[in-house]
């Protein structure tokens, strides 16, 4: 099975990005595109074949750990959206995408920042849209979001403070 998801890096300083992409290639990431536009940064979109979505995924962090081990991931995804990427991701219109939220507020996921841009967890989404019906998700992209989505929620862990996260756990579960 064939998994699409993309990793987000953050380089060391004074990283040569067309050497590290040398590198990737020869370390078993020749199945991403490469983005090295901002610098400092590297993108990679995969489609990596792999038993699941967690292995695809967990493989590729390993690759490129290998080949760059100071490289900080920023992000995996996808993740956190707006409702434009997943009306992209089903050939809808955003307003389509709108319409069925509003329609739906009691039952549609809650976003996980609200501001003049709001951001949801993809998984809960397209979980929702599954169960909804009459829409195109896979179970691969179901696996992918998910597996995104656990990495993030991870990395984000990291900082938070034990007596902080037991004070307020309860509060906001």
């Amino acid at each position: 099975m064939d998994y699409e998801f993309e990793l987000r890096f953050k380089l060391p300083v004074d990283s040569d990005a067309n050497e590290i992409v040398e590198r990737l290639g020869e370390a078993g990431c020749d199945d991403a595109l490469v983005g090295t536009g901002q610098p400092g940064r590297i993108a990679l979109r995969f489609t990596r074949a792999a038993d699941s979505a967690k292995s695809a995924i967990v493989s590729a962090l390993e690759d490129v750990k290998k080949v760059i081990p100071a490289a900080n991931l920023i992000e995996a995804g996808p993740d956190l959206v707006g409702l434009t990427d997943v009306a992209d991701m089903l050939g809808k219109s955003r307003q389509n995408m709108r319409k069925l939220m509003l329609a739906h507020a009691a039952t549609f996921p809650a976003p996980v920042h609200e501001g003049s841009t709001a951001l949801w967890h993809l998984e809960p989404v397209l979980r929702w849209l599954q169960g909804k019906g009459g829409y195109q998700v896979s179970q691969e992209q179901i696996d992918v979001a998910h597996i995104s989505m656990q990495i993030n929620l991870i990395k984000a862990a990291a900082h938070l403070e034990p007596r902080m996260q037991r004070e307020v756990h309860a509060l906001v579960a």
